[in-house]
């Protein structure tokens, strides 16, 4: 990948906003030094971890990575929340949710979005049935949409509800 198609990272939005985003559904953001293993990451460093309610993270974590993580521990039931560490589980429907709500919390970031979210989405290697985040997102996600609005993890206008699922 060139310099001018590298996702974002921590770094390029700043720890402040995304530990505020994390905050507003009572997860805790941690960041780690350069070249510390990452905690609960489940694809190794530099990628995101979870252990419970704290997402792990150092400055060359991807965004998408972060959001993502975030996005499972928001949508999964308190009882696997208490027991989360790496591995967060759950069924296809329940990740396409959690690829869904990452996307709109990014419109959540200033200088991130849903559109520079979903292109370092397919830069990662997310893997769609329409072949793209963004031709999922727009025609085919209305099952993940469904599965947020009857967990009250959205709003009546699709945006996110900021709270954690409660059953």
């Amino acid at each position: 990948m060139t310099e001018s198609t590298a996702v974002l990272c921590v770094a390029d939005t700043g720890p402040q906003a995304l530990s505020e985003l994390l905050h507003r559904h009572g997860l805790r953001l941690a960041v780690h030094a350069s070249g510390d293993a990452i905690p609960g990451s489940y694809w190794g460093a530099p990628e995101a971890g979870v252990v419970g309610t704290v997402v792990h993270v150092r400055a060359d974590t991807p965004v998408h990575s972060v959001l993502h993580e975030t996005s499972h521990v928001i949508c999964m039931s308190p009882e696997r929340r208490a027991a989360l560490h790496t591995d967060a589980g759950g069924d296809d429907l329940e990740e396409s949710a959690v690829c869904l709500l990452q996307i709109l919390l990014a419109d959540e970031l200033e200088g991130v979005g849903a559109a520079r979210l979903m292109d370092d989405m397919d830069a990662w290697g997310y893997s769609f049935r329409l072949g793209s985040t963004r031709a999922w997102f727009e025609g085919d996600a209305a099952d993940a949409r469904q599965w947020l609005a009857e967990r009250a993890l959205t709003d009546a206008g699709g945006r996110p509800a900021f709270r954690l699922r409660t059953a």
